[in-house]
């Protein structure tokens, strides 16, 4: 049997229609905010205790009602209700097993105001469970903090790792309500709970004892690629000539796809002069840079997206004047791909990764216009050869994991 509704109120406000006086706080948000932006939230109720088990739940659609589709109203006072009345019963029991309860939420909040406004509600929930310590971390932008990408885990280890404790995986869990079901608007929750290693359960499952049911995850994940192509196509001529001869390269393909990468494994440690349009700001100075490096008789690689044939007739017309070969390798990925790689690299690199420095983001945008205009190169432009480079990952074992992971924010 759940509480009835005479033990716990359906609604929580922050006035009742009795008293006009507030509840007694329990609860304060932590400041500055978490992040380079300061775009994660951060508070705490009572005084929770670092444990190396953890018990992690979404807010909203999990703890309490989800206002995703609820209509817009003049109600300006905040409140909330509980997903089912056995939830704060249950998160009691769990902080007496010895859990840490922390609330791991994504929040759509546009501008400094409505965050003000949703940050009222937190303390209400606070004051409801009155004997529940807990944290909350919420993701206020579209960052390394958004779920399914496990930035605010990676706060949390932090953060409890100040209290020298180091959190349990296998011992721990979460549960949420966007598990890719069909009656789910999503499935970044699970995918999180599978990024982090933690067991996953939905409310049904967790509050109610419901058996679990079918559910699929939209989106692109890594394990989709093929793994037994190679990495360069043809593979009977080396990368790098021998011997070394004077030549310009030209790379193409779209951003975020491996090729400053494949640049510096190839050719930086021979001696070839980068020419890149993010470094020099524009392609009249890409174009001058190469022209001068042929000049003085140094090989060259172009590291641009290079999209359209009247793009790279640009440099192949230089080289043609200096009697100097062009080549052409071809990056091969999928839009997908492109992206997964721009939020990889933007928002998920290992600290002090050396094989692949940090990016700002791209907009998604850089990936769709290349695929709009992108004409793919042939031999009859004036290369000396095409080559297809296929995506191979490389680096470390923990670049590798991270690289593997969900990182799709909202389905992109």
């Amino acid at each position: 049997m759940v509480a009835s509704s005479s033990k716990v109120p359906s609604v929580f406000p922050i006035f009742s229609d009795n008293q006009h006086k507030q509840p007694e706080q329990t609860f304060h948000w932590i400041e500055p905010a978490l992040g380079p932006s300061k775009t994660c939230l951060h508070g705490v109720n009572l005084a929770p205790k670092a444990s190396s088990r953890i018990a992690a739940f979404d807010l909203d659609g999990c703890l309490i009602e989800s206002t995703i589709r609820q209509k817009k109203t003049t109600e300006t006072t905040p409140s909330f209700q509980w997903w089912r009345p056995v939830v704060p019963k249950k998160l009691k029991e769990v902080h007496s097993e010895g859990y840490a309860i922390v609330i791991v939420t994504n929040q759509a909040l546009r501008g400094a105001n409505a965050i003000k406004e949703w940050k009222k509600k937190i303390p209400l929930i606070g004051a409801a469970l009155p004997d529940v310590p807990f944290h909350i971390l919420a993701a206020t932008a579209k960052d390394a903090f958004r779920k399914p990408i496990p930035g605010m885990w990676y706060e949390l280890e932090r953060i409890f790792a100040e209290d020298n404790v180091t959190i349990d995986k296998t011992a721990s869990l979460f549960v949420g309500d966007a598990a890719g079901r069909k009656v789910d608007h999503a499935g970044t929750d699970r995918k999180w709970a599978l990024n982090v290693g933690i067991p996953f359960f939905t409310p049904e499952e967790y509050f109610l004892k419901f058996k679990p049911t079918p559910y699929t995850l939209q989106g692109f994940h890594p394990s989709s690629l093929l793994t037994d192509v190679p990495h360069v196509t043809p593979t009977s001529s080396p990368i790098v000539p021998t011997p070394l001869h004077t030549e310009l390269v030209l790379f193409v393909g779209p951003p975020a796809i491996g090729k400053s990468r494949f640049y510096r494994a190839h050719f930086a440690g021979v001696g070839y002069v980068h020419v890149n349009q993010d470094t020099l700001g524009s392609r009249d100075k890409c174009v001058r840079a190469a022209r001068e490096a042929l000049e003085e008789g140094r090989s060259v690689v172009v590291d641009n997206t290079n999209r359209d044939s009247a793009t790279r007739g640009f440099y192949i017309t230089i080289a043609q004047k200096l009697g100097v070969p062009v080549r052409c390798f071809h990056f091969v990925g999928s839009s997908e791909l492109a992206w997964h790689n721009n939020l990889y690299r933007a928002y998920n690199l290992p600290p002090g990764s050396s094989s692949a420095p940090k990016r700002d983001l791209l907009p998604y945008s850089a990936i769709t216009s290349f695929r709009a205009a992108f004409k793919e190169p042939t031999v009859a432009e004036g290369f000396s050869e095409v080559r297809r480079v296929n995506w191979v990952f490389e680096g470390t074992d923990e670049e590798r994991a991270r690289w593997g992971m969900w990182l799709q924010i909202d389905g992109k």
